[in-house]
């Protein structure tokens, strides 16, 4: 379990388009279908990693209580299937099932070019755009990691999605994600 930072794709970045297939309905999706209306939130994640699955219960909250309020949340996987199975679609059809749904769609990037788009690095890596999908947010969602103490609340974004809504200004000194690194095809 390597810890790996994201990346910090810069702040007003426009998110960059995609069309994937979501592993619970096998249709595709193109980020203008998914988008939410006050904001966009995507998450960078896959179904084994330890990182993702200490935050589990925040990412499910955060998804269901800000989506009535104007908030997509997707998540993309695009870890390398062949050297982990665990993390292909069938097993990311089933964790949806298991998670209760709570994403707009659970997307799989096979040949990984949207997350080197988004300058993913690792999972979670999450970034929020705003309703005309300029990036506000890409950091992590507590400071909370399964090798620390740390109670995991969701509070930096949180934090970023209240500002967000309420039309205030988002701090611009954020802190990055720390996860396990993304599956790289051809370990790069």
């Amino acid at each position: 379990m390597a810890a790996t930072a994201s990346n910090m794709l810069p702040l007003g970045s426009i998110a960059p388009d995609f069309c994937l297939p979501d592993t619970v309905t096998g249709r595709d999706y193109a980020l203008q279908e998914l988008k939410g209306e006050r904001g966009t939130l995507i998450l960078f994640i896959c179904n084994h990693c330890p990182y993702v699955l200490h935050i589990k219960q925040q990412l499910i909250a955060i998804a269901r209580q800000y989506a009535v309020l104007g908030i997509s949340t997707v998540a993309i996987s695009a870890n390398d299937i062949e050297n982990y199975p665990q993390d292909a679609p069938d097993k990311m059809q089933q964790m949806m099932a298991e998670w209760g749904h709570p994403f707009a769609a659970y997307l799989y990037d096979e040949t990984q070019g949207v997350a080197k788009a988004y300058q993913a690095a690792c999972t979670p890596d999450i970034y929020l755009f705003d309703a005309d999908l300029a990036c506000v947010y890409r950091g992590r969602l507590d400071g909370a990691t399964p090798k620390n103490a740390v109670p995991v609340t969701g509070e930096d974004l949180r934090n970023a999605l209240d500002k967000l809504l309420a039309g205030q200004p988002i701090d611009a000194a954020q802190i990055p994600s720390i996860g396990c690194n993304i599956k790289w095809k051809n370990a790069e």
